[in-house]
């Protein structure tokens, strides 16, 4: 093979069994569209920049192809023998690895990936998913409603639960820990957890509603693994990982784990911005989600497109329906995909949000989505009660088809937070 050609042919119809990428290209060091995208297909599977005599003529049927270039995007197939099975960082080393740094490239994004059934069936997927979810919380319809103890850090075990129970108390479904709570000096995982799950029980004794508990589990892989079972035998249901800071062989041996555990697993998506931001540059949050529902979350953050986070609002559409769909059509540069058997995953909204946005939320992404506020709710004028009162109010404004303007004036909490973040 001669360096960085023959790797583009429009003819070429993938296979059922080929990986495929959808890649946003600019080219570097003035190459056409067609030289970058044959390098970024050469260097993501048997190329290099030079002729070899190394090479074997039988290895040219590993090649990966590009098939089609439109504007700045490009598809580019992958033989399923370049990976193995099971294994995610290496297929990710394959097709988002080297060419990131490329110089023959000005900004290359993975955008999106379509998954061969022989691949997918590698993998667990999620246990639980976004019908488990709701079992658990005895919730078929309505949106579900969460919060994260706030402030993030400072609290110890016994005002940590207090939070959380308020929260509960006042009607919020679920209450997490946030990305970087782990066990630290003021606050021992143990024993928050041991404190926690003993106010859950109350607040569901006191209310008649199922409440979960999502602890921050993340750490080095054993420690995790002694963190899940510690949760486990406290009768907690959830765990929740930093996905990408653990790594995904951290995420999927924690998969495993719960699988034994009968753990569901809430995905975080924190350092997520150092390679989603760039909408020219890096891995989509789409990209990020589908790899993570493959390999197992039940639920993951997606931003929301009307608070604090980047996203625009079809990018956040576009990614819920990517974890929560069993069919995708091909639309804005997502490519078709049938799940099968992999259950869809609940996306998680977070970031910015109080009750003044439930309607907008529901209305961009319909009821199977969880409003996760933090400030929006421990930030009201009365309080952590108060504000999960006002959150839950919001909803079922929305449920009911109601105004939310309408339905505060015979709801104070509701009232109190319109007036607030007005």
């Amino acid at each position: 093979m001669k360096a960085y050609t023959g790797y583009y042919d429009r003819s070429y119809k993938p296979k059922k069994t080929d990986l495929i990428c959808q890649f946003y290209v600019e080219p570097g060091c003035g190459l056409s569209m067609k030289k970058a995208a044959e390098r970024v297909a050469a260097e993501s599977s048997v190329g290099t920049w030079t002729d070899l005599t190394t090479d074997k003529k039988r290895i040219a049927k590993l090649k990966a192809q590009v098939f089609e270039i439109k504007g700045n995007w490009v598809k580019i197939a992958y033989p399923i023998d370049l990976f193995e099975e099971g294994n995610m960082p290496q297929i990710l080393s394959s097709i988002a690895g080297n060419i990131f740094g490329m110089k023959d490239v000005r900004n290359l994004r993975l955008y999106d990936i379509h998954w061969p059934e022989k691949l997918m069936k590698s993998f667990r997927g999620p246990l639980y998913g976004i019908p488990g979810v709701r079992a658990i919380l005895n919730t078929p319809e309505r949106p579900l409603c969460g919060t994260i103890v706030k402030p993030k850090l400072g609290l110890n075990e016994k005002e940590h639960s207090k939070v959380a129970y308020d929260a509960w108390s006042g009607g919020i479904d679920i209450v997490k820990d946030d990305e970087n709570l782990s066990s630290q000096s003021f606050n021992n995982f143990n024993k928050r957890i041991t404190q926690t799950l003993k106010m859950r029980d109350k607040a569901e004794k006191e209310t008649g509603e199922e409440k979960v508990y999502m602890p921050n589990i993340t750490a080095d892989v054993e420690t995790m693994i002694k963190r899940a079972e510690h949760v486990r035998d406290e009768g907690g249901e959830y765990v929740m990982v930093d996905i990408l800071t653990v790594g995904w062989s951290g995420l999927q041996r924690i998969r495993e784990v719960t699988q034994d555990l009968k753990l569901a697993i809430h995905a975080h998506r924190a350092m997520h911005g150092a390679l989603t931001r760039n909408r020219k540059h890096g891995i989509s949050m789409i990209a990020i989600a589908d790899i993570a529902r493959i390999i197992g979350v039940d639920q993951i953050h997606i931003g929301t497109g009307v608070g604090k986070m980047s996203e625009k609002k079809e990018e956040v559409k576009n990614t819920a329906d990517e974890i929560s769909k069993g069919f995708l059509m091909e639309k804005d540069h997502i490519m078709s995909e049938q799940w099968r058997y992999v259950k869809p995953v609940f996306p998680v909204c977070s970031g910015g949000l109080y009750p003044g946005v439930v309607d907008k939320l529901v209305k961009l992404l319909g009821n199977d989505i969880i409003i996760q506020a933090g400030g929006g709710i421990h930030g009201h004028p009365k309080g952590t009660k108060a504000g999960a009162k006002a959150m839950r109010q919001a909803i079922e404004a929305v449920m009911a088809q109601c105004s939310l303007k309408e339905w505060a004036e015979n709801h104070k909490e509701l009232k109190e937070a319109l007036r607030k973040w007005r």
